[in-house]
């Protein structure tokens, strides 16, 4: 690997997961006990973030936090991870964006999301971090933080020669084709596949040709993640399958955002599209190995560990 393992930068959101662990949702009006609480750390953008910094990645985050105690604790998160904090501002007046979660016992849950202060991350903060994203090798994007600051970055990157990479989530049905085909990558799931393409997706073959109905409209490279089936890269003139590594789940949420970081962090290195779509898919299997989301992302050396013993398990198949 370079020595030179690149720039990242992830203009996106953040939320503070608030976590009740119930016996049994209350009724309304009832006032029920609880046994336990826990609050963690999520949001797209500072999990693609947390991702690639505990990979080694040098990393760079424009967001938006509130002026209330948990924008602190966001902040000193992604400082802990190694994340460059520096255009990390508060909102006066604003809740940073919170998800209350309610999980029963079967692991049934409810999630109420607050965006917070991420709704007001503007085309304005990508200007005032205007020349510090210039030296990045790469901007990650998500749809957690408003749509036109989305469309504003793609068209900053266009513009200077930086790369970007756009993974639609949540998936929104009325992206503007025009605006997102500037994107270096388009990184959907199958669903949000589905859902930008108005194409159906429950085969590999059908995935394929949703994909090349976005290529077709000028996307330059298509990634689709499918989970336990791997992931695809498309362009305009090649399909390749990436094949996925078989674990045994214990918690799939935010394994997508470990994907991308994950792949983010290879690829600046210079690894190549191939090599670091196949750690992608070997990292994104290993952080669904545990619970949770930031805290469940392998570091640099544990991943390792995780590969060879996965190379070791291939030979022996």
């Amino acid at each position: 690997m370079s020595a030179n393992k690149g720039r990242i930068a992830v203009i996106g959101s953040n939320m503070v997961d608030l976590v009740t662990y119930v016996t049994r949702m209350p009724v309304k009006g009832e006032t029920v006990e609880a046994p336990s609480f826990e609050m963690g750390h999520g949001g797209k953008g500072a999990n693609q973030a947390v991702a690639a910094a505990k990979l080694g990645a040098s990393v760079l985050m424009v967001t938006k936090v509130g002026d209330d105690m948990f924008a602190d604790n966001t902040i000193k998160n992604l400082a802990g991870f190694g994340v460059d904090t520096k255009y990390v501002t508060r909102a006066t007046g604003r809740s940073s964006g919170v998800a209350p979660i309610m999980v029963e016992p079967s692991g049934e849950n409810s999630i109420l999301i607050v965006k917070g202060a991420n709704n007001d991350l503007s085309p304005a903060d990508i200007e005032r971090a205007a020349e510090d994203l210039k030296s990045c090798d790469l901007i990650l994007l998500q749809l957690e933080i408003p749509v036109e600051t989305v469309y504003a970055a793609i068209d900053f990157g266009k513009r200077h020669g930086v790369k970007t990479l756009l993974n639609p989530a949540p998936a929104v049905a009325n992206l503007d084709p025009e605006r997102i085909r500037h994107a270096t990558f388009l990184v959907p799931n199958e669903t949000e596949l589905a859902i930008l393409s108005n194409l159906p997706v429950g085969s590999e073959a059908e995935i394929e040709t949703a994909a090349r109905s976005l290529t077709a409209r000028g996307v330059e490279t298509v990634i689709v993640t499918m989970g336990s089936r791997g992931a695809m890269l498309l362009t305009a003139d090649a399909v390749k399958r990436i094949a996925p590594v078989r674990v045994t789940p214990v918690d799939t949420t935010g394994a997508g955002d470990a994907f991308v970081g994950s792949f983010a962090r290879y690829y600046v290195a210079g690894a190549g599209l191939d090599a670091a779509l196949n750690k992608a898919v070997r990292y994104a299997a290993d952080s669904i190995t545990r619970r949770g989301t930031q805290k469940a992302y392998a570091t640099e050396a544990e991943f390792e560990v995780f590969c060879a013993a996965h190379a070791a398990a291939d030979r022996v198949a």
